[in-house]
């Protein structure tokens, strides 16, 4: 047990520190909101980065406006295609968000205090929890409650999913909300999604269809379909900018 407290002492100190040290001596609002922020990503998001992924981009979209929804698309495509854990999207909204407020270098600062934030803590529950593994494991109220996060992470996955979806084949996205209980800022509210049909984009459409038989039917491997994708959107663009 004490080497647990120490463990946790100095995790939090690793992570916390700078922080207060950035906030005192720069004073740059942006900066310690994304430190609140992504902390706060770190420790309430559970199921890998998929799961932080769906919080993240409500917050940051449609709450906090750092980016916009194709930007956000683009970070995500990004993450997808280069190599590295996809949670390094969250690098890419540091750096965004921290760049409109003051340039380029205030940009590679909100990137670094970012990337600090979003693994620092992950190294300290792995140092905390992994002498304790065992112990978890075998605790039948626990595997319990695992298995309902991991039902719950799977939901989560598929709303983000649709959530991209929608804002990739339709140019224009409506969104209803009912509250169902509640005040305003302290209710519960049911929010959905409404695509305007006539918005529908054709060449996303034809680009999918494109890479799903290359994909199932001719067997092509993904790095192979990446390819042939990316050519023929190249293609559809400049004919669309020519005629």
């Amino acid at each position: 047990m004490k080497t647990t407290v120490i463990t946790i002492l100095v995790g939090l100190a690793i992570w916390w520190i700078p922080v207060f040290l950035l906030d005192y001596f720069v004073q740059i609002p942006i900066l310690s909101e994304m430190a609140t922020f992504f902390s706060t990503l770190a420790v309430v998001t559970f199921g890998g980065a998929y799961s932080v992924l769906a919080y993240m981009t409500q917050d940051v979209v449609a709450i906090k406006g750092w980016l916009t929804t194709g930007e956000m698309m683009t970070g995500l495509g990004l993450a997808e295609t280069t190599p590295g854990p996809l949670i390094l999207v969250t690098e890419f909204v540091g750096f965004f968000a921290a760049y409109r407020e003051g340039g380029w270098w205030l940009g590679v600062a909100g990137a670094v205090v970012t990337l600090w934030v979003t693994f620092v803590p992950c190294f300290l529950w792995i140092f905390t929890g992994g002498p304790y593994i065992d112990w978890l494991s075998a605790q039948p109220r626990l595997r319990n409650a695992l298995s309902a996060i991991t039902a719950a992470v799977v939901g989560v996955m598929l709303s983000l999913s649709i959530w991209f979806a929608l804002h990739v084949f339709f140019q224009q996205i409506g969104q209803q909300q009912w509250r169902l209980w509640g005040s305003e800022s302290l209710g519960l509210t049911f929010s959905l999604w409404q695509p305007v049909i006539s918005s529908l984009n054709l060449s996303v459409v034809a680009l999918v269809v494109f890479g799903a038989y290359l994909l199932l039917k001719r067997q092509w491997s993904v790095v192979a379909v990446l390819g042939a994708s990316s050519v023929a959107a190249g293609v559809l663009f400049v004919c669309k900018s020519v005629f």
